[in-house]
């Protein structure tokens, strides 16, 4: 690792401001040590009779006299933060009035970090047979079996497969396994930039064209790259990363999903000749190691990942790719709240590096940029190939004759059976897992909720299992209702996931179903297997969540049914009319991704509303001005700013007795002409037995709104047992 020039460091003896790793949320002064420091460093520091790691933040503050200084005792082997990401830390930090610590800890999720570089012992697969097979033994080299690229050290290899070390060691003794030595964090294989990649189509090839440039400019841009479903975004934005490691840069790819890194890494490979790191919960402890040094240190060029991939201490980052831009799981909403997409952004703004938003149906916050010329904007307006884009018909459900029980029309059903003849798969689309989401008792009227939240219980029952969608606690199905104690009345209301299977198992009973719900697979690699096995053909009928969705390719794929096109026009987000013309579109364009065209046919109720007409008429352009003209009326996002305030007590009267005490005393808001709505009890008012109350604050763009809203909060004592949640630019309301 490149030691920093000298002028940047700090002199031996010099006073420096250390972060702590730990739960203290400021800075520390202490003495840099013999040899300097420089800013950035991983440092070891005394802290009363403990030694604790920290980080050289900067200079110190002044406020401990130099008498009282303590030394750093040492510099520790971790690549240290550069300023770029130290800016970055600190500026995500104010915008959403996050502690600096809490943030930091977003950027040093790995095991490790600062015991530097080192052997270890890890386990492959070996040449020879295991001598007698036991159940234990076969979950060992089915693991190793199932990812010969990978390595994993003992403890990793038992947890995946679910053993004691015993039964690994003794397939080493036999050969089966292999233990060998190797560096703990070894760089990444080397990207082959000269290929050709796939042939591109001339809008395919304009747009291409523009994003070199824009990497060629190693300056700060951001271009929203709109294009329909199957027009090959990602082989245009690949030319782009291309061209960002030509520039000696390294790259960062975004996905939503997780189950999408395994068509996508194919694809990578495909174009580069070797695989690009990985960065998502799936991965091991070492393989996080591994890359957050090698992100550090310029070995890996390119990496794939959720969102706290953005996280990552890259040396040299010149190119952020958040596709499926829209997509709402890049808001994180535990913890840390921040949207990823806009996080892209600003690191990128900082780092002098090019963003690409890529996406079918753009939110309308990226739409607007690129219509006030904040954004560049590049479409790609026809599928690849032979590919159509699929027709849209509407299924007016007033019209259809459904047996009771049943939510798969007639109409629906026949364009099914259809498809079985000509062996082609067909898409069942519900935005509801389970089986129903409702359990109701046919005798007394009661519905079946969870203890500790306001929501009612969801029945899955392929796990036998209710479960609270909110704290994610399951109970058992119960024989009697437990308000009224009769027994066999209880009844599902409603349709979910596992409903709509059993329904699809007695109308076409020979067809081979999937059904694709993040709650039935145990672990993402589960999952993308389940999603590898669909796109070669495994299923006829695919029956899915918004999981599907998320930009999967099932070549084989032509029609796309909806079961509830309505489902998310109500109720009080400001964003639902966004999201459900958002998600319709999505799911409609899986059909027809190859050859044979594809239709996608909506059941609803309102075949004359207009995001259901907007989706018939393919008039994505209309829909958005509409939208931003109905958002500009009601004085709303992009054209205003807003911030979500949750207290949460189990003291009900408490939270709402503070919300109405900051409510009253909204002096610092009120001097930037900011509004403070409420308090009120949130939606779902009860979440793991904490109460919640709301408060929605509103200001114009422009206006220096997290300063108010600081100093705001700042006017305030909160009890221990007391929660304050502060959600910048808030995506969900509940």
């Amino acid at each position: 690792m490149a030691e920093p020039a000298w002028e940047d460091r700090f002199a031996p003896g010099a006073r420096v401001g250390i972060l702590p790793l730990g739960a203290l949320d400021r800075l520390l002064d202490y003495k840099a040590p013999e040899g300097g420091c420089a800013p950035g460093s991983f440092v070891e520091v005394p802290l009363g009779p403990r030694k604790i790691v920290g980080i050289v933040w900067g200079p110190g503050s002044g406020e401990v006299p130099e008498a009282r200084l303590r030394a750093v005792t040492r510099i520790l082997d971790a690549p240290p933060l550069r300023a770029p990401m130290r800016e970055f830390l600190g500026r995500a930090a104010d915008y959403t009035l996050t502690p600096l610590p809490a943030m930091v800890r977003l950027a040093t999720r790995a095991p490790g970090l600062t015991e530097g570089q080192a052997m270890h012992h890890v386990y492959r697969l070996g040449p020879r047979e295991a001598g007698r097979m036991t159940d234990a033994r076969a979950r060992v080299l089915a693991v190793l079996r199932d990812l010969p690229e990978k390595s994993f050290t003992l403890g990793e290899l038992a947890n995946r497969a679910g053993v004691g070390t015993a039964v690994i060691r003794g397939l080493v003794q036999q050969g089966a396994v292999l233990e060998v030595e190797a560096p703990r964090d070894r760089p990444y294989p080397v990207l082959d930039l000269g290929g050709p990649g796939v042939a591109l189509t001339p809008d395919q090839m304009l747009a291409a064209a523009a994003l070199r440039i824009g990497a060629e400019a190693r300056t700060y841009n951001t271009t929203l790259l709109k294009g329909v479903t199957g027009s090959g975004k990602t082989e245009v934005y690949l030319e782009a990363v291309a061209e960002t490691l030509r520039q000696g840069r390294q790259a960062l790819v975004l996905l939503p999903e997780i189950a999408l890194t395994g068509a996508f890494l194919s694809r990578v490979e495909a174009r580069f000749g070797a695989p690009a790191a990985e960065w998502h919960s799936g991965m091991t402890q070492t393989e996080r190691r591994r890359l957050w040094r090698q992100a550090a240190e310029g070995g890996a060029s390119l990496v794939v990942g959720a969102r706290s991939a953005l996280f990552l201490p890259f040396r040299d980052l010149g190119l952020v790719v958040v596709d499926e831009e829209h997509d709402t799981s890049y808001k994180q909403e535990d913890g840390v709240l921040y949207n990823a997409r806009d996080m892209a952004v600003l690191r990128a703004s900082i780092e002098k590096a090019q963003v690409i938003l890529a996406s079918a149906t753009p939110c309308l916050e990226s739409w607007h940029n690129a219509q006030t010329g904040k954004y560049a904007r590049l479409t790609l307006p026809a599928r690849v190939g032979l590919a159509v884009l699929p027709t849209v018909k509407a299924v007016d459900m007033r019209l259809e004759d459904v047996p009771r029980g049943n939510w798969v029309s007639p109409t629906l059903a026949t364009a099914v059976a259809q498809r079985l003849e000509r062996e082609e798969q067909s898409l069942l689309f519900i935005n509801r897992r389970g089986y129903a989401p409702v359990t109701l008792c046919r005798s007394c009227g009661h519905q079946l909720g969870c203890p500790h939240c306001d929501a009612r219980l969801v029945e899955h029952r392929f796990m036998r299992r209710l479960m609270c969608h909110q704290c994610g606690e399951t109970f058992p199905i119960p024989v009697a209702c437990p308000d009224c104690g009769a027994e066999g009345k209880l009844s599902p209301v409603g349709p979910g996931v596992e409903r709509l299977a059993e329904e699809v198992a007695s109308l076409f009973p020979t067809a081979r179903t999937a059904v694709l719900s993040s709650d039935l697979y145990g672990s993402a690699r589960s999952l993308k297997e389940a999603i590898e096995q669909i796109a070669d053909g495994a299923a006829d009928i695919v029956i899915g969540t918004q999981l599907v969705a998320k930009g999967h390719n099932f070549p084989k794929l032509t029609l796309a049914g909806v079961i509830d096109a309505d489902l998310g026009l109500y109720g009080s987000d400001l964003r639902a009319a966004e999201r459900t013309f958002a998600l319709m579109r999505q799911v409609s364009g899986r059909a027809g991704r190859a050859d044979a065209p594809g239709e996608a046919m909506l059941q609803t109720y309102q075949p004359h509303h207009p995001v259901i007409q907007a989706i018939l008429k393919g008039d994505d352009e209309g829909f958005w001005r509409a939208e931003a003209d109905a958002r500009r009326m009601a004085g709303m996002p992009p054209y205003a700013r807003l911030c979500g305030i949750v207290l949460s007590s189990e003291d009900a009267q408490e939270a709402m007795d503070k919300a109405v005490e900051m409510a009253r005393h909204k002096e610092p808001l009120a001097r930037i002409g900011a509004e403070v709505w409420g308090p009120a009890p949130a939606p779902i008012a009860r979440v793991r037995g904490r109460h919640r109350v709301r408060l929605l604050l509103k200001a114009e763009r422009g206006s220096p709104f997290q300063d108010a809203i600081a100093r705001w909060v700042a006017q305030f004592r909160f009890p221990s047992d007391l929660r304050l949640t502060i959600d910048i630019d808030p995506q969900s309301f509940m």
